[in-house]
């Protein structure tokens, strides 16, 4: 099996007001502060979210040789807003462990702090275990039509957490890490999708996972969206930005 890590560089903007992405829904305008656009060329190309003023988390598999431009505070991504503030990347910090699939996650230290406003806030990071069947969501500007279109306006859907064994399992041979953790839609074809990657599972208004890979259809429960478990990497995330 094939795994299709939700990484899309070069999608082209084409005007997607009032869609939704995977079984999603708009998310309310600037309901989602710590929500961050990470640009390349102009064009999405993953999310993240704020930690510290000056650092964004993202998926380590979102590095790419060409500088990021980081948007935050944003709402449609081809408006023009006054709630946006934008950014370039100052050094990209992947864990030392990435490996291509395990240990999926990434700092980005920004070139400066951002303003705190109504519409750019942080999130915090989420203590000890997330448990199976808890209700959480995640929030991207992703593809909504598996493939075809990126959101223009933020959205979100709801994620039904599972447990390791049942993700293991669904998986097959593709290995799911106790640094992993999976989550399913209300619906079958309901969640994440390319262009999601970096953004974040959000569980009891913290930041619990981080975007990570999907099967081959986007949403399929026979192949449960995989995160970045955030919690084992707190220690790294204070250190890094203790240190930066």
């Amino acid at each position: 099996m094939v795994v299709n890590f939700v990484l899309m560089l070069f999608f082209v903007l084409n005007g997607a007001d009032g869609t939704h992405i995977v079984g999603g829904r708009d998310a309310a305008p600037h309901s989602r502060p710590y929500m961050a656009s990470l640009q390349v060329r102009g064009v999405h190309n993953c999310g993240g979210v704020l930690v510290r003023e000056d650092f964004v988390l993202t998926a380590a598999h979102c590095n790419t040789p060409r500088p990021h431009r980081v948007v935050l505070g944003a709402d449609s991504l081809s408006r023009n807003e006054t709630t946006k503030q934008e950014f370039t990347v100052a050094r990209s910090i992947p864990h030392p462990n990435y490996d291509g699939h395990t240990n999926d996650i990434m700092l980005l230290k920004l070139n400066r702090r951002a303003q705190l406003t109504e519409a750019v806030q942080l999130i915090s990071l989420k203590r000890g275990s997330v448990k199976k069947s808890s209700q959480c969501i995640t929030i991207g500007w992703g593809d909504i039509g598996d493939n075809k279109t990126l959101a223009n306006t933020l959205q979100e859907v709801n994620v039904t957490i599972l447990s390791g064994r049942t993700c293991r399992s669904r998986w097959g041979q593709v290995p799911i890490a106790k640094s992993m953790i999976c989550g399913v839609g209300a619906k079958v074809f309901q969640g994440f999708c390319s262009g999601d990657s970096g953004g974040p599972l959000v569980c009891d208004r913290a930041v619990a996972g981080v975007v990570s890979f999907s099967g081959q259809r986007c949403g399929d429960p026979k192949t449960p969206d995989v995160y970045t478990r955030v919690s084992p990497f707190r220690k790294w995330i204070k250190k890094v930005i203790k240190n930066n």
